[in-house]
């Protein structure tokens, strides 16, 4: 075969090369074969048939270049020759594209003739003159409302109760259809020139259902992309208020075809307040409405709000008993200490949790008042400057979203309750009455001994957490060595369990250190002190009922939290993250990925060959060249040239990535949780639609009118 294929390069200086000199030594690009020739057993591998022979050559092309006229001694050919050879090729191509469209009206046949006989007469039929009117009016009514939902406006301008009797004014959609009609549009004047002034032109009905249909077609694009790549991990946000309904925003994470890992918004799903309905309709939307496979899926990550942990973790119970690849997990945009408090089922956590956002969203609002905040820290700090600086640093961001937010909250608390009062009991015109009534009501919220207690016990029991959390959230090698350190984080814990009579009086007598410097009376709470009225037990201390209440169900809550949440599978998962070069490195190379690789053996293209594929990748990195860096990321993995040699490591680079604790390392690829975040912040919750806001926030996909003008012809015939 190597002596055939040398004739037909008409390369003399290699004819009298052995076939073993020829294979060993010499290759031929894989273009110079017909495309028949190739056998393609799956995406990542090339393979040529055994009888291939390279037959598409431009043998003349060196006689024009002068510089490689002597690169290839190739044997001249006559002009006859050169004539015979192009005719073939040409005869060839005309045979070769005669098949593959003999193929494509076969194929076109065969589908026409499954639907039916009557809808291959439809298809044949030209649309009728008032038919094509009536595409291009709809046409017209689905740009308007596309780019309302770009432009995020609201369906509705005026709430109808605000409106004098017998006055009528359009909406937002009609009056942008007036408008476009006085610009020009002749397809909707002709619709509506002899309609009523005070009449709508298109119902609400119908607006309601174009507007699915927009929300579906814009929600499709991105789902197909996701059914290319496979797999993909499901993420949800906090519950959200839309028109006095409260949603649940689902977003979907995969690796696109440009081997990015990206997060992107696909839509709310109604929440339900049972948990077992809420898991039934979620994974009914997801495969049935949405059309995903979650036998793909291997990761789900839910960041709730405070009092909604329990009913989600049902839900993840749920999925990880029909699909156990589906791993539950922590997501990366939410430190792990906030996510702990957060699910924490004590009431007295939650309302803390709530009093911290109050207080932190008063203060981002006004510049005026956290200027004033500001200068009570450099006074309380005059002899501390640059602490008192860290705190103004700290002050400035969404502080209520660190790792250390209870450390921070204990050092700031003084200076928030001398701020808040002073802007209360001010009586000059300096402050509005929404702020002086906000500040009155927070400083009693920050100095009740209930919330006192809460922030010092959450912030000594997380103070065990704190450096795990922050690896989960550090680069690649930081979580690959925080999945090992798991066991001593649970062995702390356990001892603080084993000991908490002692570990909760040292808490105690920081909370009463506390209470003492913010003038505030150690007592238990009043709802307590009612309850117990005429009992004989009435001679509980505070230490000893906020260790039964608080100190106790929180640690316990925390261990168990920890385990459900790192389980084996997903342990075993962060362990294969030694497949990053530079955490092999930092492994000396010494590295057993095939062990915890099992879990992701079904989804690899050739698992036969993962051991002898793995051994092949740490020897190209272990003899890699001086100036070659180990590249430091999944994502720097999944971009170098020669990761498609490596199929499987692909394969698992590419499962690993899309696990939700996993940070999004591009952030123009986390663009979907930050719109859906502004859209919420920018709209009022009774103008908040689900359909628009898939709109807007997805508002850089590319639509396809004639696609939903046909939807909604066939649907609403």
């Amino acid at each position: 075969r190597c002596q055939r294929w040398v004739e037909n390069c008409r390369r003399a200086d290699l004819e009298d090369k052995t076939p073993d000199q020829l294979n060993k030594h010499y290759r031929l690009c894989a273009k110079h074969f017909e495309t028949s020739m190739i056998c393609r057993s799956s995406p990542y591998r090339t393979v040529l048939r055994d009888n291939a022979v390279p037959t598409i050559f431009d043998l003349t092309s060196h006689l024009n270049n002068p510089h490689s006229r002597h690169r290839k001694r190739i044997k001249e050919l006559s002009e006859d020759e050169i004539r015979t050879l192009k005719q073939q090729k040409i005869e060839e191509a005309f045979e070769r594209e005669q098949a593959t469209q003999e193929l494509n009206e076969s194929n076109e046949q065969n589908t026409v003739s499954e639907e039916g006989g009557e809808e291959q007469e439809e298809e044949a039929a030209p649309l009728t003159l008032e038919e094509r009117e009536n595409k291009d009016y709809l046409k017209s009514l689905f740009e308007i409302l596309i780019l309302m939902g770009k432009q995020n406006i609201p369906l509705d301008g005026h709430n109808v109760d605000e409106l004098p009797e017998g006055i009528f004014t359009s909406d937002n959609f009609q009056a942008l259809l007036e408008y476009r009609i006085n610009a020009g549009d002749e397809v909707l004047r002709k619709r509506f020139e002899m309609t009523a002034v005070n009449l709508e032109y298109c119902s609400k009905t119908q607006q309601k259902q174009m507007l699915e249909i927009c929300e579906s077609c814009v929600r499709e694009e991105t789902l197909r992309e996701v059914r290319d790549s496979h797999f993909f991990s499901i993420v949800t946000d906090e519950v959200v208020d839309i028109a006095g309904e409260e949603h649940l925003p689902v977003l979907v994470r995969f690796v696109d075809d440009s081997h990015n890992l990206r997060e992107e918004f696909i839509g709310f799903l109604p929440y339900e307040a049972d948990p077992e309905i809420l898991a039934v309709k979620f994974h009914t939307t997801i495969t049935e409405k949405w059309g995903l496979n979650m036998e793909y899926c291997r990761g789900q990550a839910y960041i709730v709000s405070s009092g909604f942990a329990s009913k989600m973790k049902v839900v993840a119970t749920r999925l990880l008993e029909k699909y156990p690849q589906a791993v539950y997990t922590l997501c990366s945009s939410c430190a792990l200490n906030v996510w702990l408090a957060k699910s924490v089922p004590v009431v007295g956590v939650s309302i803390a949790l709530g009093t911290i956002e109050e207080v932190c969203c008063l203060f981002n609002q006004s510049p005026q008042l956290l200027a004033e905040l500001e200068n009570t820290i450099s006074v309380l700090y005059q002899n501390n400057t640059d602490k008192g600086n860290e705190l103004k640093e700290i002050c400035r961001s969404q502080w209520t979203g660190r790792h250390d937010t209870f450390e921070v909250l204990v050092d700031l608390i003084q200076a928030l309750v001398l701020c808040l009062d002073a802007v209360s009991s001010d009586s000059s015109i300096r402050w509005n009455n929404f702020i002086v009534g906000r500040a009155f009501v927070l400083s009693s919220a920050l100095t009740d001994f209930d919330f006192i207690v809460t922030i010092v016990i959450l912030k000594n029991v997380l103070s065990f957490t704190r450096a795990f959390g922050k690896n989960l959230q550090g680069q690649t090698s930081d979580v690959f060595f925080a999945a090992s350190s798991l066991t001593a984080v649970l062995h702390s814990l356990n001892e603080v369990m084993e000991n908490i009579e002692v570990y909760h009086e040292f808490w105690f007598e920081e909370v009463t250190n506390l209470a003492t410097k913010l003038d505030v009376q150690i007592k238990l709470p009043g709802k307590f002190r009612r309850a117990q009225q005429g009992s004989l037990d009435s001679e509980v201390t505070s230490e000893n009922y906020y260790k039964e209440i608080l100190s106790v169900p929180t640690v316990e809550h925390i261990i168990q939290e920890l385990k459900d949440i790192f389980s084996e599978q997903h342990l075993k998962a962060l362990k294969c993250l030694s497949l990053v070069p530079s955490v092999m490195g930092q492994l000396k190379f010494n590295t057993s990925e095939e062990h915890h690789a099992d879990m992701y053996k079904n989804d690899l293209p050739n698992p036969d060959t993962l051991s002898a594929e793995l051994h092949c990748w740490r020897i190209k990195w272990k003899h890699r060249g001086k100036d070659i860096e180990l590249p430091a990321t999944i994502y720097e993995a999944l971009h170098l040239p020669d990761i498609k040699f490596f199929p499987n490591v692909y394969v698992l680079l590419k499962v690993l990535c899309i696990l939700p604790v996993m940070k999004v390392e591009n952030e123009k690829y986390e663009i979907g949780r930050k719109r859906l975040k502004a859209y919420l912040k920018n709209t009022l919750t009774e103008q908040r639609s689900s359909n628009l806001a898939l709109l807007n926030i997805n508002f850089d996909i590319k639509h396809d009118l004639d696609l939903m003008v046909d939807t909604y012809i066939k649907l609403y015939p």
